[in-house]
C-alpha cells in the first residue's frame, strides 16, 4: 500500500498560534489523521512539521507527501545533506528550525518518500482540506 497525504501549516498571526494537519487519502476518501498546535509558532515551521508527522505515520511504508511548501521539499532534498555535512551549520550562519530538519534528516528516504509540490490557495480539494484543518488546529480544534 502507498499512503497518499497532504499536508498543511498556519499561524495567525505570523508568528503567532500555528497548527498543522495531516490529510491521508484512500481511495475517494480524505480525512485528517494527525492535527498539531504550538502556541507560539510559524507558518514556515507549521509546514515542516505536517510533513515530518506525515512521514513518521507511514513509518517507512512508500508514500507521497502533496506540500505547498516548495521552501520544505528544498530543505530535504536540495539543502538538509549538506548542512549535516558541515556539522548542522550553513555558511551564511544559524540554520532555522534546525530541530524540525533533523527530525525529518531521520525519517526521509527518497527511495520511500515522494515530495509533491502543489500551488497553495488556487481550490485544489485536498490542499484547501489541508489549509482548513491546519486553521482549526490552530484554533485548538482536535481530531
Amino acid at each position: 500500500m502507498k499512503y497518499v497525504f497532504w499536508t498543511d501549516g498556519s499561524a495567525n498571526p505570523n508568528p503567532g498560534p500555528g497548527g498543522f494537519a495531516v490529510i491521508e487519502v484512500r481511495g475517494e476518501e480524505a480525512k485528517p489523521v494527525i492535527l498539531g498546535r504550538e502556541a507560539q509558532s510559524s507558518n514556515i515551521r507549521m509546514e515542516g512539521l505536517a510533513i515530518w508527522a506525515a512521514m513518521r505515520r507511514a513509518a517507512g511504508e512508500p508514500c507521497e507527501i502533496h506540500t505547498d511548501s516548495e521552501f520544505w521539499i528544498n530543505v530535504i532534498t536540495k539543502w538538509m545533506e549538506g548542512w549535516k555535512s558541515q556539522g548542522w551549520k550553513k555558511k551564511s550562519g544559524k540554520i532555522a528550525n534546525l530541530d524540525i530538519v533533523q527530525k525529518l534528516d531521520e525519517l526521509y528516504d527518497p527511495e520511500t518518500v515522494e515530495l509533491i509540490w502543489v500551488r497553495g490557495h488556487v481550490g485544489t480539494e485536498y490542499n484547501e482540506l489541508a489549509d482548513e484543518w491546519a486553521n482549526r488546529a490552530r484554533r485548538g480544534e482536535k481530531l
